[in-house]
């Protein structure tokens, strides 16, 4: 492959640009494994790079795009060799090192994830950096010791990508439950996946008591702000919340009540420099915990061009489950 399609972030003094373009090996960054990309996937974070809605990218030229999955063609890391499937989330990647909104990448082997033999690279970007997050989050709730006898467990956001899967793996698990969403037309599509009540989320953008009463014994909160202040407020003695996301607000206008009245404990789910152990576990409980026929229902896959547009989409909570992005070769 002497050329590649590519999507290619420049800055002027008027701002950042992003173009699509062709690029070459030459403009690889470096790394010790390159990687023939497959197919990536358009999460929250790659909207808000591909629309300049936020400062994600820090380096430029640079390809946005945060994860891939694809084939080794060139390596000199000791894990991995040439014919190789593997899988990136994170690292930076997208942010300040090239990413996977090209046919090709290279990276830093110590990044990467082997794939397990059960899953395509379709279907790694089918789950993407927002399935692996969700998967981390449940993980956290399992850490703590939440099971299925314990109550409800509540996902935000749910009809987004971290939240689809993560109610398709908790409902998978044995865990009852219950999804928030602002799109009452989503209900059957939740309820698909698993979800046993559907409520609006517009109640939790209101501010939160210091204590409610007691619903959830865990939940996943991809908004934070007023909702996940009112998620503390609200779960059970004892119980847990996983914070992946910042859909809502950056901010936590709550109080200490509920850690030290109740002792809830607030998990925070760092996706992107979460240590290589957890990765590869997170990876086997998907392979094992994910139904690969629900993960196709809850996946729409895109052409490249298509990218821009559905960026905008995407933050405009237009886009369902998740979105895969087929790369061209």
């Amino acid at each position: 492959m002497t050329s590649f399609p590519a999507y290619l972030a420049t800055k002027t003094d008027e701002g950042q640009t992003i173009s699509k373009t062709e690029l070459g090996i030459d403009d690889l960054m470096e790394g010790d494994v390159t990687v023939r990309v497959e197919y990536s996937a358009l999460n929250y974070k790659d909207g808000l790079a591909m629309t300049n809605s936020a400062p994600i990218i820090r380096k430029y030229p640079l390809v946005p795009g945060i994860d891939f999955a694809g084939t080794v063609v060139e390596s000199t890391h000791d894990r991995f060799n040439t014919g190789d499937r593997v899988v990136l989330n994170g690292f930076g990647v997208g942010e300040s090192h090239s990413g996977g909104f090209a046919g090709m990448a290279r990276v830093n082997g110590d990044w990467l994830v082997p794939l397990p033999d059960t899953i395509s690279t379709r279907q790694a970007m089918a789950i993407g950096t927002a399935g692996y997050t969700a998967m981390l989050c449940i993980l956290a709730l399992e850490h703590h010791g939440i099971v299925p006898a314990d109550g409800p467990v509540l996902v935000t956001g749910a009809a987004g990508g971290v939240g689809s899967v993560a109610v398709a793996i908790l409902n998978q698990l044995g865990h009852k439950v219950t999804a928030t969403t602002g799109r009452p037309q989503e209900s059957d599509y939740l309820e698909s996946l698993g979800a046993s009540e559907v409520i609006d989320r517009k109640p939790f953008a209101e501010k939160a008591k210091p204590l409610a009463k007691e619903l959830w014994s865990g939940a996943v909160d991809v908004a934070g702000g007023n909702t996940l202040a009112n998620v503390l407020s609200q779960t059970k003695r004892g119980g847990a919340v996983a914070a992946c996301g910042l859909a809502e607000s950056m901010d936590l206008p709550t109080s200490v009540a509920p850690f030290i009245l109740r002792g809830v404990t607030l998990y925070g789910i760092d996706s992107v420099m979460c240590p290589m152990e957890k990765r590869l576990i997170a990876w086997q409980r998907l392979d094992t915990d994910l139904d690969k026929q629900l993960l196709e229902s809850l996946s729409t896959e895109i052409l490249f061009d298509d990218l821009p547009e559905a960026s905008s989409a995407i933050l405009k909570g237009q886009i369902r489950g998740r979105t895969i992005v087929k790369i061209p070769q």
